[in-house]
């Protein structure tokens, strides 16, 4: 296998963190993203999407979404499992994983890539030359204001996001709260139960 990454971009922060979690080593060629190399060749050819991460497994076949490579790594690396132990588990983290890409991750991403410079023709991932849309700014703190009571208030309940035992679910959250720093948006004062889950997750993955 070899890994096409960036360890800065938050999608590749996901995958890196199973991997430390499960101790598990891949060849690495790094894409440096900031100076927009996924747009070069030979990445260009080798994942026509122009995203990062890739996975690119030993008959050649692309992986070009993280959920996709974490399954996978899961399934030939089980020890430690992130995505429980049963079938309602295994329901319970998808759910909160597609949940936190909905509701978290998008609206954060809506409000960098709208409203940086840098981002400037670059609003969507991928080789599209997609325009800044200011207004997704405002609608995408609309949706985090809107996620971190609702994330808190399910902390109250539960240790972990989906249960009483850590998962990818709760890698996901994690990069979320490192991900809003980026838009400075970051966890509430008085998020307590969040805060507190931050600094169990923050002693597993160091």
């Amino acid at each position: 296998m070899k890994l096409y990454t960036f360890h800065a971009a938050p999608n590749a922060r996901r995958l890196h963190l199973v991997m430390d979690y499960k101790g598990i080593k891949i060849e690495e060629e790094i894409i440096d993203m900031a100076n927009l190399a996924q747009h070069e060749e030979p990445y260009a050819s080798i994942n026509p999407l122009r995203t990062v991460p890739c996975l690119q497994l030993d008959d050649g076949s692309l992986l070009t979404e993280v959920v996709a490579m974490v399954h996978y790594l899961e399934s030939i690396h089980p020890e430690k499992p992130l995505f429980g132990s049963n079938p309602q588990e295994r329901a319970m983290v998808i759910n909160y994983n597609h949940w936190l890409a909905t509701q978290a991750f998008m609206p954060i991403a809506h409000m960098l890539r709208n409203g940086a410079k840098g981002f400037k023709d670059r609003a969507v991932v991928g080789s599209l030359p997609i325009p800044q849309i200011p207004e997704l700014v405002e609608r995408g703190k609309m949706q985090l204001d809107d996620f971190w009571p609702r994330i808190e208030a399910r902390l109250a309940e539960s240790e972990w996001v989906a249960g009483d035992f850590f998962s990818f679910a709760d890698i996901d959250l994690y990069v979320v709260v490192e991900f809003s720093g980026w838009v400075k948006e970051g966890m509430p004062e008085d998020a307590t139960h969040l805060r507190a889950w931050h600094q169990r997750a923050s002693e597993i993955l160091g």
